[in-house]
């Protein structure tokens, strides 16, 4: 009888991850059409213009992948629970990903707005420099062994880092510069922004939620070697 329930709970679980799937999937697709499809095309700058639509959903989980780190750097400081150290691992790697994308889709866009693939304009400098700490987070995990030690350090890093966070936010704003701070988009350009942001930022949490699983199980099953080495050496 509990194996049956087991086995019923774990075929819920299954549906309703297929189901999540699925829905981040239609989301994203929806997203992409609209792009394609549905946002009118700007005057001056073309079908170029697009690819804002997909610069400003990167950007953002950029950001957001930067924001998770220190959060869970923050928690695990307080608890010391290696839980938080993957979570931490698992935004690095996606916001590592979404802020390259944020620099390649930006210099795209630049080179058809402004004529030039790179300017070190100040929302350009300090997304290259988030770029940079999360390049240096990784580095660092890569190079210490010790699973505590990686968290504290990392969670060091990732407090000190979301220093950078709030000067990309503002950097258009506060510093003289070439990239805009706040354009004006027709209703259905805005819709179609809308539209992108929430599809990948859904599916940003799904492969988040994906990725710490996995990390979960490669440090239950670093345990389970480390523990059988153990024993062969008593034996």
């Amino acid at each position: 009888m509990q194996t049956d329930a087991v086995q019923t709970t774990g075929e819920k679980t299954a549906r309703g991850e297929i189901l999540l799937h699925v829905l981040v999937g239609a989301l994203v697709t929806a997203a992409v059409l609209a792009i394609c499809l549905f946002a009118p095309t700007e005057k001056t700058m073309g079908d170029a213009q697009r690819i804002v639509y997909i610069h400003v959903s990167v950007a953002w989980l950029g950001l957001l992948g930067f924001i998770v780190m220190a959060v869970c750097g923050v928690l695990y400081l307080l608890r010391r629970n290696l839980a938080w150290d993957q979570w931490s691992q698992a935004a690095a790697e996606l916001g590592w990903l979404c802020c390259g994308l944020t620099l390649v889709t930006g210099s795209l866009w630049a080179r058809a707005a402004w004529d030039t693939w790179w300017t070190w304009d100040p929302r350009l400098t300090t997304s290259f420099i988030l770029w940079m700490l999360y390049c240096g987070y990784l580095l660092m995990r890569a190079g210490i062994d010790d699973a505590h030690q990686r968290a504290r350090v990392g969670a060091v890093l990732a407090i000190v880092g979301m220093l950078d966070v709030p000067l990309v936010a503002v950097a258009a704003r506060w510093f003289r510069g070439m990239h805009p701070a706040a354009p004006t988009m027709d209703p259905t350009m805005r819709a179609v922004l809308l539209s992108s942001v929430v599809g990948f930022t859904a599916l940003f949490a799904v492969l988040l939620v994906r990725r710490r699983a996995q990390l979960r199980l490669e440090h239950m099953l670093d345990a389970l070697q480390r523990r059988i080495d153990l024993n062969q050496l008593e034996l």
